[in-house]
C-alpha cells in the first residue's frame, strides 16, 4: 500500500468510525433520556399510588368526622373537612392530566363526585344545626346510603390503585429493557473502539513493516548506486587517462616539431595540429567535468589558499596569449579582502581560466580586466565578488539568457569562427552553484561583456605572508641566496640532476629517498622549501604532504615533481596541500622561477649554450642533459654513469614483477624508469608505453608486446649511452 493509499485508508477509517460512534452515541443518549423519563414516570406512579391510599383514608376519615359530629352534636368535628375535600379534588385533577385510560378517568370523576357529596352532606348538617340546634335527624348515622357511598369509595380507589400497579409493573419492565439496551450500547461502543483501533493498528504495523522493507531495499539500492557511481568515476578516471595519454603524446611531439627548423607550410601544419590538439584536450576536459557534475561526483574540496597568489598565477597563465593578440590584461583585488582564505582554489582557478579565456578569445583589441571586490564579510566568512570585463564582440541581449545552457553559444557563427563546444559557461555556472554562489552576465554587441559572480569563502585564522614576485634582474645571483631546500626523490639520476642545479645556484640542500624519510627529516630539522616527488616506495608524496600539513602542522612551501604531466594533475597536487607543481623532465628555468617565487631572487643571465657533439644517436637525445649541465662534463659523466648502472636492474625488476603478476611493483618500476629515461631524452619513445604499464592490472599480449618494446629500446639506448660516456 502506497503512502497516498494508506493516507486515504486512514482518513476513510476515521470518518467511518466517527459516523458509527456518533450514531451509537446518539441512540445511547436517546435511550438514556427515555430511561430517565420512564423512571420519573414510575416515581410519579408510585407517588400516585400512595396518594390513592391517602384519598381512601381521607374520604373515610371525613365520613367518620361527619358521623362523630352527628353522634355528639358537636360541630367541631366538621372543621377541616373543606380543606381535606379540596386536597382530594386537587389530587384527583392531577391524576386526570394526560390520562389516556377512559375507564380510570371515569373512576376518578366518580371519586370527585363522591367527595363533593361529602361537602354537600356537611353543608346540610351545619344548616340543620343552625336551624334546629342539633344535627341528628335519627336517620343519618344508620343511613344505608352513606354506607354504600363509603364502600363505593373504597372499591373505586382499589380499582384505580390496581390499574396504577399494573402500569408501574409495565414501567419497571420498560426500565429494565432500557437498562439492558444502554448496556448493549456501552458494549457496542467498546467493541467498536477496540475493532477500529485493532484494524487501524494492524494497517499501521503493516505499513511500518512495509516501510522497513522499503528502507532495506532502498539501502541495498543506494549501495548499488554507490558502487555504480564509483564504477562510473573509475571509468571516467581511466578514460581520462587513456584519452589524455595519447593526446599528450601528440601535443608533446608537436612541441618538439615546432622547435625544429621547418618551412613555412610545415610550420603552419604543425601549428594547426597544436591548436586542434589543445582544442580537443579542452573538449575532453569539459565533457568529463560536466559528466562528473551531473553524476554528483564533482567534489568541492576546501583548502587554504592566497587569493592574490591565485590571481597572479592565472594572470601569468594568459600572459603569452595576451601578448600574441596585443591585448592588455589587468587585475585588481580590494585591499579589505583577507589574503588567506579557505575554499576550493582548484575550482576557482577553473572558473577564472574559463571566463578569462573566453574574454581573450572574443576580444580582438582593447583590454581584459579582472576585479575582485568584497561583497559581504563577517568574522569568519567573506563573500568574494568577481567581475571579468572585456572589450570584445559582445553578446546580443536576446541571447544573454541562453549563454549558460549546454552546447549553446551567443551566435551560431561563433563555433565556426572561434571554435568551442558551448560547455564552458555551463560548467562554470554549475561549479559556482555548487559553492553556494551565483553568476550573471551583462553585454552589448560590439562593446564588450562583463561576467559577474560571487562565491562565499572562509577566512583563515592565520594569514600567510604574500609571496613576493621574483626579481628577474638578479637571475642566479649567488650573493642573494639564503635558502635551504629538501629534495625528496628515490631516483638516483633525478637526485644527481637536482644536486647539479641547486649547487650552481649556491642553494643549501639535503636529499631523502622517500616520503617517510622526508617527514622524519622535517620533524627534526627546518628548511625553507621542499621539492617532493609523488611516486616513491614506503610513503608516496601525497601521504607525506598530508602528514607534514596535518601531523607536523608545517606551512612550509612544497613543490610537487612528477612525470604525470596530464591536465588535472596540478589541481590534484594543489588540493592535496602542495603549493606548486612542475612536470618532469624538469626544465632549469621553470624550476628556478618556481623556487624564486618562494624566496630566491632571480637575476638575468645568458642562456646556456648546448655543446655540439659529433656523435649521432638513434635513441638517446642529449639535448636536455647538455642544456642542464651547461658544459659541466663531470655532471654529464655522473648522470650517464648512473643511467648505465640503474637501468639494467630496474628493467630486470620490471620484467620479473610483470611475469609474477606483481603489478604494484610494475607500477613503481615503470614510473621510476620514466624519471631515469628523461635525462637521456628517451621520453618521446618510452613515456606512453611506461604510462600504460603503470596502469596494468592483468597480463595480456598487448602489454607483453609493450614490455618487449621497452626492453628493446632501453637495451639499445644503453649501448648508445656507453658510447657517449666513452667520448667524454
Amino acid at each position: 500500500m502506497g503512502n497516498k493509499r494508506f493516507s486515504y485508508f486512514i482518513i476513510s477509517s476515521f470518518i467511518l468510525c466517527s459516523i458509527l460512534l456518533i450514531a451509537v452515541q446518539i441512540n445511547s443518549a436517546r435511550n438514556t433520556k427515555e430511561l430517565i423519563r420512564n423512571n420519573n414516570t414510575l416515581l410519579n406512579e408510585l407517588r400516585s399510588s400512595n396518594h390513592l391510599r391517602e384519598i381512601d383514608r381521607d374520604i373515610l376519615g371525613v365520613e367518620s368526622r361527619i358521623r362523630a359530629s352527628i353522634a355528639t352534636n358537636d360541630t367541631t368535628h366538621l372543621e377541616g373537612i373543606d380543606q381535606k375535600i379540596k386536597q382530594i379534588k386537587n389530587f384527583l385533577d392531577s391524576l386526570s392530566i394526560d390520562n389516556a385510560d377512559i375507564e380510570e378517568e371515569s373512576l376518578i370523576q366518580r371519586l370527585g363526585v363522591l367527595a363533593q357529596d361529602k361537602m354537600v352532606t356537611k353543608g346540610k348538617l351545619l344548616h340543620r344545626y343552625d336551624s334546629v340546634g342539633n344535627m341528628d335527624d335519627n336517620t343519618s348515622i344508620a343511613n344505608p346510603r352513606a354506607r354504600m357511598i363509603s364502600n363505593e369509595i373504597t372499591d373505586i380507589t382499589a380499582k384505580i390503585y390496581h390499574k396504577r400497579q399494573l402500569r408501574m409493573v409495565e414501567l419497571s419492565n420498560l426500565s429494565l429493557e432500557m437498562g439492558r439496551r444502554a448496556k448493549l450500547y456501552d458494549i457496542s461502543l467498546l467493541v467498536l473502539l477496540i475493532l477500529s483501533g485493532a484494524v487501524i493498528g494492524y494497517h499501521i504495523m503493516r505499513q511500518f513493516r512495509r516501510q522497513h522493507f522499503l528502507i532495506k531495499e532502498l539501502d541495498i539500492a543506494e549501495k548499488k548506486a554507490s558502487v555504480a557511481a564509483q564504477t562510473k568515476e573509475n571509468f571516467l578516471a581511466n578514460m581520462s587517462h587513456e584519452i589524455r595519454t595519447p593526446l599528450s603524446g601528440i601535443l608533446g611531439f608537436t612541441n618538439l616539431l615546432q622547435k625544429r627548423p621547418l618551412d613555412e607550410t610545415a610550420a603552419e601544419f604543425v601549428t594547426s595540429i597544436q591548436r586542434s590538439g589543445e582544442n580537443l584536450m579542452t573538449i575532453i576536459n569539459d565533457i568529463l567535468d560536466l559528466s562528473k557534475i551531473e553524476a554528483g561526483m564533482m567534489r568541492i574540496t576546501p583548502g587554504i589558499f592566497s587569493i592574490n597568489g591565485l590571481l597572479n598565477s592565472v594572470e601569468t597563465l594568459f600572459s603569452e596569449r595576451v601578448k600574441e593578440k596585443k591585448l592588455t590584461i589587468s587585475s585588481k583585488v580590494d585591499r579589505s579582502i583577507p589574503d588567506t582564505l579557505i575554499g576550493d582554489a582548484t575550482r576557482l582557478t577553473q572558473i577564472l581560466v574559463n571566463l578569462i579565456g573566453n574574454a581573450i578569445k572574443f576580444t580582438h583589441q582593447g583590454t581584459v580586466s579582472i576585479e575582485v571586490y568584497n561583497k559581504e564579510q563577517n568574522e569568519n566568512q567573506v563573500v568574494l565578488g568577481f567581475n571579468i570585463t572585456d572589450t570584445g564582440i559582445g553578446i546580443d541581449k536576446e541571447k544573454l539568457n541562453d549563454v549558460f545552457e549546454r552546447f549553446n553559444q551567443g551566435e551560431d557563427s561563433i563555433t565556426r569562427n572561434y571554435g568551442g563546444t558551448g560547455l564552458g559557461l555551463s560548467i562554470v555556472k554549475k561549479l559556482i552553484l555548487l559553492q553556494d554562489g551565483d553568476i550573471e552576465v551583462s553585454s552589448e554587441l560590439g562593446k564588450g561583456t562583463t561576467f559577474s559572480f560571487y562565491i562565499p569563502y572562509g577566512i583563515a585564522k592565520e594569514q600567510l605572508n604574500t609571496i613576493p614576485a621574483a626579481n628577474i634582474e638578479h637571475f642566479k645571483d649567488i650573493s642573494n641566496t639564503a635558502l635551504r631546500v629538501l629534495v625528496v626523490d628515490d631516483n638516483a639520476i633525478n637526485q644527481s640532476l637536482m644536486k647539479h642545479l641547486l649547487s650552481q645556484w649556491n642553494i643549501d640542500f639535503d636529499l631523502t629517498s622517500n616520503g617517510l624519510e622526508a617527514v622524519e627529516y622535517l620533524r627534526k630539522k627546518d628548511c625553507d622549501l621542499v621539492l617532493m616527488d609523488l611516486q616513491m616506495p614506503q610513503m608516496d608524496g601525497y601521504t607525506a604532504v598530508q602528514q607534514i600539513r596535518e601531523i607536523l602542522k608545517l606551512d612550509i612551501p612544497i613543490i610537487a615533481m612528477t612525470a604525470h604531466a596530464l591536465p588535472g594533475e596540478r589541481e590534484k597536487c594543489l588540493s592535496s596541500g602542495m603549493n606548486e607543481y612542475i612536470a618532469k623532465p624538469i626544465k632549469e628555468e621553470d624550476l628556478f622561477k618556481l623556487i624564486a617565487n618562494f624566496g630566491l631572487k632571480e637575476s638575468k643571465s645568458e642562456e646556456a649554450k648546448v655543446p655540439e657533439s659529433d656523435l649521432v644517436f638513434q635513441y638517446i637525445d642529449l639535448t636536455y642533459m647538455q642544456s642542464v649541465s651547461g658544459g659541466n662534463k663531470a655532471f654529464e659523466q655522473t648522470v650517464t654513469h648512473q643511467f648505465i648502472e640503474n637501468i639494467p636492474p630496474h628493467l630486470e625488476q620490471l620484467i620479473s614483477a610483470y611475469q609474477n603478476q606483481d603489478f604494484k611493483t610494475v607500477k613503481l618500476r615503470a614510473h621510476d624508469l620514466q624519471s631515469s629515461a628523461a635525462i637521456m631524452g628517451l621520453l618521446p619513445l618510452l613515456q606512453e608505453k611506461l604510462e600504460i604499464l603503470e596502469m596494468a592490472t592483468e597480463q595480456n599480449t598487448t602489454l607483453q608486446q609493450i614490455l618487449n618494446d621497452v626492453e628493446n629500446i632501453l637495451n639499445l639506448s644503453l649501448l648508445e649511452t656507453k658510447a657517449f660516456l666513452e667520448s667524454l
